[in-house]
């Protein structure tokens, strides 16, 4: 199993679980957790070949695929014992949270989807198939710096660079691979899974400066019916680091919108 780290407030309080980009680890969530203790019960998780979870030996993993990932992620919600719960990812966690509302959808309460990854662009597809061409001949980070620095190229993006980068060197060469290859004929992937929408709750959380995935996400959120979208400014792709205090005032706000909404409904059920 992979790893994981639970924060609980209370037996009565609902789950958020947390779930990081490629490259990255739980760590990264480390200010929002302060905020989110105080209101929730809190699951953080590493997944395979990130973090913690790089102990586990990856040929434990037959397969690498997002689906396995996902499954991953449900895999500790059933050994914890959580039936349901509110997801927030960034990144090419967005990727991994939509995969889960498909794969087990009364698990999931609601979404926040920040930094989304719904299209790849021209530029960063170049960047990917540049990347596959060489990923056996350079080392990986070489790559992972050049894509942070392509998706958060201003100063004021400097901490999330870095810090994106400070956690890809936790990583080997041969699990950069295998993640690496998950990108070959992603937007046909992205395309299927994200013209589906579950009637979950879901909030898009993006930077105003995130120039590589916010016309996307904007493009998507007008053809959804359950989903909304909020611009934070001043702010690139790594919303929750590039600006914590807000991320946290407008994602905590949209969650606890829900469960009041849910505990209305289930109110007016009983009656």
């Amino acid at each position: 199993m992979i790893h994981y780290k639970t924060y609980i407030r209370g037996e009565d309080c609902e789950w958020v679980t947390f779930v990081h980009g490629a490259g990255g680890s739980s760590s990264i969530w480390c200010k929002q957790l302060k905020a989110y203790k105080e209101n929730f019960n809190v699951l953080l998780v590493d997944m395979r070949g990130h973090g913690k979870s790089k102990s586990i030996p990856g040929k434990l993993f037959k397969t690498y695929t997002f689906d396995d990932v996902s499954r991953d992620i449900i895999e500790v919600l059933d050994h914890l014992k959580i039936a349901s719960t509110h997801f927030v990812g960034i990144s090419l966690g967005t990727i991994i949270v939509q995969i889960i509302s498909e794969q087990a959808p009364e698990r999931m309460r609601s979404m926040v989807l920040a930094g989304a990854v719904t299209h790849l662009n021209v530029r960063s597809q170049v960047l990917i198939t540049l990347g596959n061409m060489v990923k056996h001949f350079i080392p990986y980070m070489w790559l992972y710096r050049l894509f942070a620095w392509v998706i958060m190229p201003s100063k004021r993006h400097k901490e999330s660079r870095s810090l994106f980068i400070h956690e890809a060197k936790k990583l080997c060469q041969k699990e950069f691979k295998r993640w690496f290859k998950l990108t070959k004929g992603i937007n046909r992937f992205l395309g299927t899974l994200f013209d589906k929408e579950p009637p979950i709750p879901t909030l898009f959380i993006m930077g105003d400066e995130d120039h590589m995935f916010l016309p996307f996400v904007q493009m998507r959120v007008k053809k959804r019916q359950y989903a909304q979208l909020s611009l934070v400014a001043n702010c690139g792709h790594v919303v929750n680091v590039d600006q914590p205090e807000e991320f946290n005032r407008i994602s905590i706000g949209f969650i606890q919108k829900q469960s009041t909404t849910s505990q209305g409904m289930y109110a007016l059920n009983l009656a």
